[in-house]
């Protein structure tokens, strides 16, 4: 699994990212890179995560994308010596990550890394596990930056909205329409508006249609959601097109929506030649749906690294290690990262003195037909 994400990682680097503004990716591991469970934080003594548990709460279970981030987190935890115990329902429902929340807590985990569903909905029980003493990091969807220490985030909403719409002028483009100056309708559909990254990227996307394609008209402005439910993604699949017949573009920046909808749009006769449909999910997922010729492209990030880098940062600090803004983390196997602000992806959010803060991560990969079967997650 470890050289599976490895040649992952080394193929993500090598091609063109979408998003990515021409910025460097951080380093890799290199032969330096420590080969136990330690890390190193410049000016400070580090303490072994060795014998840390981390309780790892996805969104739901059952999910590709969080299914396979959690055994990209086994996989790494072996090698670090700690235990990742990896805890959700079946349900993206807040009373249901509440109570594994709140279960952890109870059976003495060192440290939570979540995945939420809703950030308000989770906060008095994130708090109190603080109060417990618990270390809360979270990934992929963010709590209150107050409710946890650190966030490792898949990037900014500015950089994902970008990927999202880029994505989508590709697909249009693919099938000759002239996004600058033909009338483009569009909508979007994704799990929940409570979703902290989702929401944000559909907002980040908004304003750049707004500036960027002021002949593009949104005809749903309130958006789709299908609460990541697979057989719900379908049927509100099915009701986009079924109330927008002639649509041109549907946006789907949820790795349960866009399956969904791409099978709701093959279900009603619908291919890339005549709609564009693209989103955020695991190539896995999406390929038969690229080899029908129902999609052009869609995207996302080495999930398998990012749950396990969350589940080494909330070892790290449960065992005793502190971080500022400005820090780097050496992580083994994975390599140097970068302790920004929480403004850095929540405008206006503060970043407390010591354990606060965001790791993003460095690189995006855009799938298509040409390179989907160079990755296998």
């Amino acid at each position: 699994m470890k050289k599976a994400l490895a040649i992952v990682l080394a193929l993500a680097m090598a091609l063109t990212m979408v998003a990515c503004g021409g910025s460097t990716p951080s380093s890799t591991a290199s032969e330096s890179t420590p080969a136990s469970g330690s890390a190193s934080t410049a000016g400070s003594d580090v303490k072994s995560v060795e014998g840390m548990t981390v309780t790892f709460i996805p969104k739901v279970t059952g999910n590709a994308f969080f299914e396979v981030a959690n055994n990209g987190a086994q996989e790494y935890a072996k090698d670090w010596g700690i235990t990742v115990d990896y805890q959700g329902s079946a349900t993206a429902a807040v009373a249901d990550q509440v109570q594994v929340i709140n279960t952890a807590v109870a059976s003495g985990t060192d440290a939570i890394c979540i995945s939420t569903v809703d950030a308000a909905g989770v906060s008095d029980a994130l708090k109190a596990a603080a109060d417990a003493g618990v270390i809360v990091t979270t990934w992929d969807s963010d709590a209150l930056p107050e409710d946890r220490d650190l966030m490792v985030s898949q990037g900014t909403p500015e950089v994902l909205g970008q990927m999202l719409v880029d994505m989508a002028v590709a697909g249009l483009e693919a099938r000759g329409v002239d996004p600058e100056n033909d009338e483009v309708t569009y909508c979007w559909h994704y799990s929940q508006a409570t979703v902290t990254d989702q929401n944000s990227w559909q907002v980040a996307g908004e304003a750049i249609i707004a500036e960027k394609y002021p002949n593009w008209t949104n005809v749903a402005p309130d958006n789709y959601y299908s609460n990541q439910d697979a057989e719900q993604a379908i049927t509100v699949g099915e009701a986009v097109l079924s109330a927008h017949p002639d649509i041109d573009l549907i946006i789907c920046n949820d790795s349960t929506a866009l399956p969904g909808q791409l099978q709701a749009a093959e279900n009603q006769g619908y291919n890339q030649d005549n709609i564009t449909i693209t989103g955020f999910a695991t190539p896995n997922s999406i390929k038969e749906y690229c080899s029908n010729g129902t999609i052009y492209n869609w995207g996302l990030w080495d999930c398998a690294v990012q749950g396990g880098l969350g589940c080494y940062l909330a070892a790290y600090l449960a065992a005793g290690n502190e971080v500022t803004v400005g820090d780097t983390i050496t992580v083994p196997g994975i390599g140097d990262v970068e302790v920004v602000a929480n403004d850095s992806i929540a405008e206006g959010a503060e970043t407390g003195d010591v354990n606060n803060g965001v790791v993003l991560l460095p690189e995006r990969v855009v799938f298509t037909a040409e390179n989907m079967d160079q990755y296998d997650f």
